[in-house]
């Protein structure tokens, strides 16, 4: 895991930069690019003002069909971010099987819930991800309410895409702390770790985004935009 990347914004408890982690093929993500967090509406003056210095333009919210977890800004945002809205999962339908397994479940807070999501939302995750691959120019940031789970199953996909090793999207997920999710996996015999890592060997990320129908320009167009060029590349280019 690279050096701290969590970024101190007014009044938001759980943000970081995904750029400074190494890939399998030698790249590095790309700083400034991509930012987890969780609910931005609770930045203070000085938070959007943090958010805006770091060059995010661009906020994804990710939400679940049939939930309202609209939240008024407690500042105003300023005016050159855009504000786009997927959501990435579906309550509507109480008789589906995700609903009936986990509606109920505590163990919605947990990324226990992952590998169901995964298999019944490919196009609403590959469209969260589409999202990122054509904001405007400048930093996304991508959230959800506490900045865990909806945004720790994005940022999952994302990493795995570009190569980002196992024990670093496990790791950055962590970072995410949360003692309830710890005592509800260990009461399922499970951790953190032994979840994501089952959730990560089962798939198998860029056929997963094509099926949920990602083109290869899209896929090409989210790497261009998180990953640092690497030496090789540039003296190719030279």
């Amino acid at each position: 895991m690279a050096e701290d990347r969590r970024l101190t914004w007014d009044n938001c408890t759980n943000v970081r930069d995904l750029g400074g982690l190494k890939t399998r093929d030698g790249h590095v993500t790309r700083r400034g690019a991509v930012v987890r967090s969780d609910h931005p509406a609770r930045l203070t003056a000085e938070g959007w003002s943090a958010l805006h210095a770091h060059g995010v333009r661009t906020i994804i919210s990710l939400g679940t069909e049939g939930m309202t977890e609209d939240k008024p800004d407690t500042a105003p945002r300023p005016g050159d971010i855009t504000t786009v809205s997927v959501n990435i999962e579906d309550v509507t339908d109480h008789t589906s099987e995700f609903v009936q397994r986990w509606g109920t479940s505590d163990l919605w807070c947990t990324p226990l819930y992952y590998r169901d999501a995964l298999k019944h939302w490919p196009e609403r995750h590959a469209n969260a991800l589409k999202a990122i691959a054509h904001a405007q120019p400048g930093g996304v940031l991508f959230h959800c309410v506490r900045g865990v789970d909806r945004t720790g199953i994005v940022a999952l996909l994302l990493l795995a895409l570009v190569g980002v090793e196992a024990d670093d999207i496990i790791a950055d997920y962590e970072l995410s702390v949360d003692p309830e999710r710890e005592k509800l996996l260990a009461g399922e015999n499970t951790t953190t770790r032994e979840v994501l890592l089952n959730t990560l060997a089962a798939l198998d990320v860029e056929t997963y985004l094509r099926k949920g129908g990602m083109s290869q320009a899209d896929l090409d167009a989210l790497r261009a935009r998180f990953l640092e060029s690497s030496g090789a590349e540039d003296t190719e280019n030279a």
